[in-house]
């Protein structure tokens, strides 16, 4: 069968980020998205509202169910909303339920692009710090690098997650500028090995960190080495970011929600 990657992410009733924008890069990837619902949440494209995270016991559940059924080639990892379910996700690699071998990309997700907490931030990092090793590739916005790394540069912030055992993080510059193109930089055992620059387009866009790190996690499932997969995510999140659905087209404010499906729609 196709290539399976294993998300662990929160519903977006919006369908803008978390599981259904897994399912849908991963799939755009090439790959089969398989789900463990961490959370659910009550959100809108423009905002959240609340959350009821999903217990560590059902998360894990959820995740075996599918561990013993398909294989898992890459495990992606978004909102996890609680400590137990960090914890939860770290004893799966540290007690080798997870083939050692298997990628592993984490969107370290604290807070909603929409603005709204996912968790107490404090504790959240902490527990992180224990799982961030285990990871591939680490794809954390520039709220979310410098929280995890206590460090505000984000060349020195990345060099120190690598240094700390991640094997690879991401750096994106997108939330730190308002105007100009966006940079973002692969940084590879503490080495940059690899920039790139995006078009800042006009708009906020509703779940497009999951998207990105969902399609990375889609074509590391198909073979391709890390840098290829960064590029290839490179280009077409820029695609989908281009064809981006305006909810609410009066308010140029408003968050738009990345159209995922622009490659299948240009084919028709």
């Amino acid at each position: 069968m196709r290539p399976v990657v294993l998300c662990f992410s929160g519903l977006d009733p919006s369908g803008g980020a978390g599981l259904q924008a897994d399912i849908e890069a991963i799939g755009q990837a090439g790959g089969h998205a398989a789900i463990a619902c961490t959370a659910i949440t009550i959100q809108s494209s423009q905002q959240v509202f609340g959350f009821e995270a999903c217990s560590a016991e059902l998360v894990r559940n959820q995740a075996m169910a599918v561990l013993d059924d398909l294989p898992v080639k890459v495990i992606k990892s978004g909102m996890l909303g609680t400590t137990d379910n960090i914890k939860m996700m770290t004893r799966l690699f540290a007690n080798k339920v997870i083939k050692k071998h298997t990628s592993f990309v984490l969107d370290p997700v604290l807070v909603a692009n929409s603005g709204g907490s996912l968790g107490d931030e404090q504790t959240l990092v902490a527990a992180f710090k224990k799982l961030l090793p285990y990871a591939t590739l680490i794809t954390p916005n520039t709220y979310e690098l410098r929280a995890l790394s206590g460090e505000q540069d984000l060349h020195t912030a990345a060099k120190k997650l690598c240094a700390q055992g991640s094997y690879a993080v991401l750096v994106k510059t997108s939330h730190d500028f308002d105007s100009g193109d966006i940079e973002q930089y692969l940084y590879v055992q503490g080495d940059m090995v690899h920039k790139s620059t995006l078009p800042r387009l006009t708009g906020e866009f509703h779940g497009s960190g999951c998207s990105l790190a969902s399609f990375i996690a889609g074509r590391l499932a198909m073979g391709d080495v890390l840098i290829d997969a960064v590029k290839a995510a490179d280009s077409w999140i820029t695609q989908t970011l281009r064809a981006a659905d305006a909810p609410h087209p009066e308010d140029n404010q408003a968050q738009l929600i990345p159209n995922r499906f622009i490659d299948f729609q240009n084919n028709l």
